[in-house]
């Protein structure tokens, strides 16, 4: 008969096997993960820009028509410093109007918003590789037709499950490129943001100077029509001239209102972009303000350069990342799942008893699972996962192919809107003449009014055309700025380890 200290010593006996099979089932799952392991793209790149190859030299939009223009040069040899490029401008309602923004954007904080709740799910992902446990209790009175009784029981029990083909492990891999990838959608938010805030802003100036234009000729065309009507009087002009003289005036009256308009909606514009209610700029963006000048050297780097910068990249590149995650987490379905179970507990049909030494149960062991048969679910969803990865690497190759046409397309625009403005210089310069020589002549008698409209019709088109080109210039340079992913600052980010976000809005804010 064996002794009670016998008897004692095989409930620790087992244990101990129990143990050392869980130990070695944990070194098991430090093994490599099932699934393909994720290699970043390598996407062939020009080697230069087209037609960039060397530094072109243009020439930048001034605020009004007779201002003195100088030099612009675009650099593609240069490193571009594009974290705050709106600050090249020199303008600081700009750079207040973007600080702003970042602060107060409707849609920049649902970006934040949305890293938490990724940086959440990759909690919840993470919890996956360590033990859980519950506590539980019950009350129980059963019995038959002669007896009855009570049953207490209270406990605690816990599972690990064994991550031993790595489908937890490729989960963790999955959650942390998709907040990557959030990570980067706010960057690719606040990018945006920045170049629709100066886009509106560019437009407010340049629609005050077409105001200014406008009220200017206006005035300029209410002189006329008086001188005409006094050549009336003195028999040196007709009463068609005074028609013509009054029509010019309506048509230029006409056409202010439809400028008032149009920049009290930017205002709106801005003011919402700001997270503000539509006129809560207005008495701030009223007084009448310049173009903003583009800076002397724009330098744009190489295309290499976009797949480290452009944020769109980035997160294109972060969700293919998390499709080669995920075959890994189907492929795992393929295996069994191991864990270790236990439990520890009292049970009694007496309450007050129910915590006695004697009335304690417990259990512990190793657990197995293993779907053999699924009709064919398992397999269909690791297809399902590879296709899914096919779609994020071609919609990565896309985003490239994207960035570099809205480079190439920007760079041409720019270049050669700034050739545009050269001639519109002299055309405003040689219009002025031409009004100047013809309204002498029509004072002598020596050419019909006829002549002096067209002259000055073709001096305000060009006015008009040179201040749309000064701020076609400049909205072109932000649209390369936003092209080449200018907006948000670069801090370095792991490759092979997860992202550790320092803060829910990240280092990304100007």
């Amino acid at each position: 008969m064996k002794t009670s200290q016998q008897r004692n010593k095989r409930p620790v006996i087992r244990c101990s096997s129990v143990l050392l099979m869980g130990a070695g089932v944990v070194i098991l799952s430090g093994c490599a993960a099932v699934g393909p392991d994720y290699h970043p793209p390598q996407p062939v790149m020009p080697q230069s820009w087209y037609g960039r190859d060397i530094s072109t030299t243009a020439t930048t939009q001034a605020s009004a028509p007779d201002a003195s223009t100088t030099p612009a040069t675009v650099m593609t040899s240069q490193v571009a410093e594009l974290g705050q490029w709106w600050k090249n401008f020199n303008d600081p309602v700009l750079d207040e109007l973007i600080q702003r923004s970042a602060e107060g954007n409707l849609d920049l904080l649902v970006a934040q918003s949305r890293i938490r709740q990724a940086r959440a799910q990759r909690s919840v992902a993470g919890a996956g590789l360590g033990p859980g446990a519950s506590a539980d209790g019950s009350y129980r009175r059963s019995g038959t037709a002669h007896t009855s009784g009570d049953l207490y029981q209270v406990g605690l029990d816990a599972t690990w499950e064994l991550d031993i083909f790595g489908g937890v492990r490729r989960g963790i891999e999955a959650a942390d490129a998709n907040w990557l990838a959030s990570i980067e959608n706010r960057r690719d938010v606040l990018v945006t943001l920045m170049a629709e805030v100066a886009l509106n802003y560019v437009q407010l100036r340049g629609l005050q100077q077409e105001l200014v234009i406008a009220q200017d000729n206006l005035s300029t065309q209410l002189q006329t029509a008086d001188l005409t009507r006094r050549l009336l009087g003195g028999g040196l002009a007709s009463t068609l001239d005074v028609a013509n003289a009054n029509a010019q005036v309506a048509s230029i009256q006409s056409q202010i209102p439809t400028l008032k308009t149009s920049l009290r909606q930017t205002i709106y514009n801005l003011s919402v972009l700001l997270g503000r209610e539509p006129a809560a700029l207005v008495d701030e963006l009223t007084p009448v303000g310049a173009i903003p000048g583009t800076p002397p050297v724009v330098p744009v780097g190489l295309p290499s350069d976009l797949l480290r910068r452009r944020a769109d990249i980035r997160m294109a590149e972060a969700r293919i990342h998390a499709a080669t995650a995920q075959i890994g987490v189907a492929t795992a379905d393929l295996f069994p799942r191991f864990s270790l179970t236990g439990s520890f507990g009292y049970q009694s049909n007496q309450l007050g008893s129910l915590l006695n030494s004697g009335n304690n149960i417990w259990s512990i062991g190793p657990g197995a699972s293993w779907n053999i048969f699924s009709s064919g679910k398992i397999q269909s969803n690791i297809e399902l996962q590879k296709a899914m990865q096919e779609e994020s690497m071609l919609s990565y190759q896309k985003t490239v192919l994207t960035a570099l046409q809205e480079v190439e397309n920007v760079l041409v625009a720019y270049e050669q809107e700034q050739q545009r403005y050269q001639a519109l210089a002299v055309a405003v310069e040689e219009n002025q003449k031409a009004v100047n020589i013809a309204m002498q002549l029509y004072q002598q008698g020596l050419t019909p009014f006829l002549d002096v409209l067209t002259a000055q019709r073709s001096l305000y088109a060009s006015q008009d055309a040179l201040v749309r080109s000064a701020q076609t210039i400049t909205t072109n340079l932000i649209s390369l700025y936003k092209a080449l992913g200018g907006g948000w600052e670069q801090e370095p980010v792991p490759t092979t380890q997860p992202v550790q976000p320092a803060t829910d809005a990240d280092d990304d804010a100007p």
